[in-house]
């Protein structure tokens, strides 16, 4: 008898390699102890929320014996706190962005599913940069589309242009661009944006249906060099921004998102119609009254960006004296780094045994590299110098 369906019993089988990371990472921690294993396999940010977010939970914790104190609220959100959601959009975007073109939802996650379930149909091509983060060909397929990569230049992880133009097709009815990325810390420059959006123009033109360009933003304030992000509003007609507080205000676990649309959108508040239905009709609803409310009070709040700078630069020392081949993060807490052989699962595997732990690269659509997350304490980074300089040796001979 089969329970599963096709899709998900494939799924099962080749469940996320970041996930199998870090259940071998609990194993070793339970044979050698916490602080004999190096875990750089998952993003989940260690630091506390800013002090603003204990300070308005008591606050808010003094007033639900009030009615309706965490009721159910409009499917789009609290519109105050959609007015304060479009004033920081307007900023980043250098144009105005009215409450009305924001839905606040479960995470970016649950803002990129809810998007595609309103606008793909069965057969629609979704087009990403590769590497990129693993759970977009899920988040497609979740709404009948399908992922379609556009490789980065090798290294560097820039955008190529001629990469874009093979993987646009009549199907092709979404972009996104992930910036600065998971898994490369890669931040794109004006220049790349402008030129796709070019590309993408064209390719309108030519078809006669929106591309939707979609900013998937959960690193924005991980900006290590503070150099510009640009505004993707500036360059694509048919933009939405989704983003979250998951990192900046350490809150992964209430899932708290947005998703912002282009106020130059053609039929704008149709495409919002749209996404406030499915926010509901997935079953989504709303992100979490307490975490909407934490929110509108510290919008303005972060944690301190100068420990995830500290720590970037420790493991690229680590990285340079393992004589390991990297491009610097730009931003997000994540490196890229190129595995010493070819197969990345051998390096992995050599890693393990000095108990650090990696994940293979193919896991995010690129081969023959390997992702560490630093969001961990700056004692670990450094404590794993010797592993990677043993693992590499190992495979050297």
């Amino acid at each position: 008898m089969q329970l599963l369906n096709d899709e998900i019993k494939n799924a099962l089988a080749n469940s996320s390699w970041i996930r199998r990371m870090f259940e071998a990472g609990l194993e070793l921690k339970k044979k050698y102890g916490e602080d004999a294993v190096c875990d750089f396999s998952l993003g989940n940010p260690d630091l506390p929320p800013p002090a603003a977010v204990g300070e308005t939970l008591r606050r808010i914790a003094a007033d639900v014996d009030k009615p309706f104190a965490i009721g159910y609220m409009p499917n789009a959100g609290y519109m105050s706190l959609r007015r304060k959601l479009a004033e920081l959009v307007s900023r980043e975007q250098a144009r105005q962005v009215p409450a009305d073109n924001i839905l606040v939802t479960c995470g970016a996650a649950g803002g990129l599913n809810v998007f595609f379930r309103a606008v793909l149909s069965p057969g629609d091509e979704v087009i990403s940069p590769s590497p990129y983060f693993v759970e977009y060909n899920s988040y497609a397929a979740n709404a009948g589309g399908k992922l379609v990569t556009a490789p980065s230049k090798e290294l560097s992880f820039e955008l190529d242009m001629d990469s874009f133009r093979r993987a646009l097709s009549p199907r092709t009815r979404a972009v996104i661009i992930n910036s600065p990325n998971n898994p490369t810390g890669q931040i794109y420059r004006r220049d790349e944006l402008a030129a796709l959006g070019g590309i993408i123009a064209e390719h309108e033109k030519k078809y006669g249906g929106p591309v939707f360009v979609l900013s998937d933003e959960p690193y924005r304030f991980l900006n290590f060099d503070g150099v510009e992000i640009p505004p993707v509003m500036e360059f694509f007609k048919h933009a939405a921004v989704i983003g979250s507080f998951s990192k900046n205000l350490s809150l992964a676990g209430e899932r708290l998102g947005y998703i912002a649309v282009s106020p130059e959108t053609e039929n704008a508040q149709e495409l919002m119609a749209g996404l406030i239905m499915c926010n509901r009709i997935l079953g989504f609803v709303n992100a979490p009254a307490l975490g909407q409310k934490i929110l509108e009070e510290c919008l303005d709040a972060q944690v301190d960006l100068d420990v995830y700078r500290r720590r970037r630069d420790a493991m690229a020392k680590v990285l340079r004296d393992a004589g390991i081949e990297f491009t610097l993060p730009r931003g997000a807490f994540y490196f890229f780094a190129k595995s010493p052989v070819e197969d990345e699962c051998r390096f992995v595997d050599a890693l393990l045994e000095q108990r650090v732990l990696a994940v293979p690269g193919r896991g995010f659509g690129k081969a023959g590299y390997v992702r560490l997350a630093c969001c961990v304490d700056e004692k670990i980074i450094l404590r794993s110098a010797p592993g990677f300089v043993a693992a590499v040796r190992a495979l050297k001979g």
